[in-house]
């Protein structure tokens, strides 16, 4: 992966200048003692002058997903905002990982998917969603041989997703509401660049998967049978949250108002200047600006003030963890769904509260 820095167009230096302002000034003051002896954390500067505790070291798993998550780490939003703590950003391939790295305590903050997340708050992984990075569109597909001609042909067939993943979650459920049973569908477990890996050399039958290796599937003969976006509309909604470790959260509030507060703007540059952008995407991801640029319009990008409301980490949110979490339990992939408030319990609204404060 390229992690080369971009020669940057005029206009998004001066919306990165501005939302390094924003980040560096926009967090409350603790009145914490404890950061100038605890060898642990360091402190930050907050606009009233007072002191933010924050970590020596903040451990963040990303994915390699055309977000905002990628802007925030490609221009460095979090090393500029919080000059004194590492930020070790740590790749991982899919939510399912992200989830045993937080059980684990290899990591602080990371991206995962609805549907892991809902397995692990199912499974008691003592973590909190605080983010919605993108609600998955198109940028998730089922894609197939040409010679399939729907769901109920792949009886038989070999199909590869990464499991305990979003992409798992939604074969399953594309598969429930074809009504062909899942236990006739040779289903196996794979990583993304494995699963393209597998396609090319003719390995597969098809695959539930993501960008970009679902546009380099398409691209190689691939045809796409159902989105997530197709999903959505039946109700079965994903997501790409940012969860945060509850110890982590509890520790260094200010922390993730602060890290808030710069996903926010990498949103707004995506909605706003949407070519540089994909400019800064695509050098991550080592793509063109222009194949970046299209795998960015299959996701939907949702702002702070927004995210804390109601059709968001306010209140629907929690529902739809919930009820992935009983469509789990009904494909045993879970043991038990918890009571509703259990999932309730774990989103939490505040650090995209704090953003507009």
């Amino acid at each position: 992966m390229n992690h080369h820095r971009l020669r940057r167009p005029a206009l998004v230096a001066v919306v990165l200048a501005a939302a390094l302002s924003l980040v560096a000034v926009g967090c409350g003051s603790s009145d914490s003692g404890s950061s100038k002896d605890d060898p642990t954390t360091t402190a930050a500067g907050s606009k009233d002058g007072g002191a933010v505790e924050a970590p020596k070291k903040l451990r963040i798993a990303y994915q390699a997903i055309p977000n905002g998550d990628l802007i925030v780490k490609q221009q460095e939003l979090l090393e500029k905002a919080l000059p004194d703590t590492e930020i070790d950003w740590q790749l991982f391939d899919s939510g399912g990982s992200v989830n045993e790295a937080i059980v684990a305590g290899d990591i602080d903050l990371g991206l995962a998917g609805s549907s892991p997340v809902s397995r692990g708050i199912s499974n008691g992984i003592d973590y909190r969603v605080v983010w919605i990075h993108d609600v998955i569109g198109d940028a998730e597909s089922l894609v197939v041989k040409d010679d399939i001609g729907g769901i109920e042909d792949l009886e038989g067939k070999t199909i590869a997703t990464p499991f305990a993943s979003t992409a798992h979650f939604s074969l399953l459920a594309a598969l429930n509401d074809a009504g062909v049973d899942p236990s006739k569908v040779d289903i196996i477990d794979s990583e993304p660049d494995e699963i393209y890996a597998a396609w090319s050399q003719g390995d597969i039958d098809g695959a539930y998967v993501w960008n970009p290796n679902l546009a380099k599937i398409i691209d190689d003969g691939g045809k796409v049978l159902i989105s997530s976006a197709d999903l959505a509309e039946k109700g079965q909604t994903t997501y790409d949250l940012g969860v945060a470790s509850n110890a982590f959260a509890e520790q260094y509030p200010e922390v993730l108002d602060v890290w808030a507060k710069a996903q926010d703007q990498a949103v707004s540059l995506i909605q706003e200047d949407p070519d540089s952008a994909a400019e800064i995407i695509s050098a991550e991801l080592d793509i063109t600006p222009e194949e970046a640029a299209s795998q960015i319009g299959d996701l939907i990008f949702v702002r702070a003030a927004e995210q804390a409301g109601p059709n968001y980490l306010g209140g629907q949110l929690a529902e739809n963890l919930y009820a992935a979490a009983q469509f789990n339990k009904e494909q045993g992939e879970i043991e038990e769904v918890l009571d509703q408030a259990a999932y309730q319990d774990a989103v939490d609204a505040a650090p995209a509260e704090s953003v507009g404060s």
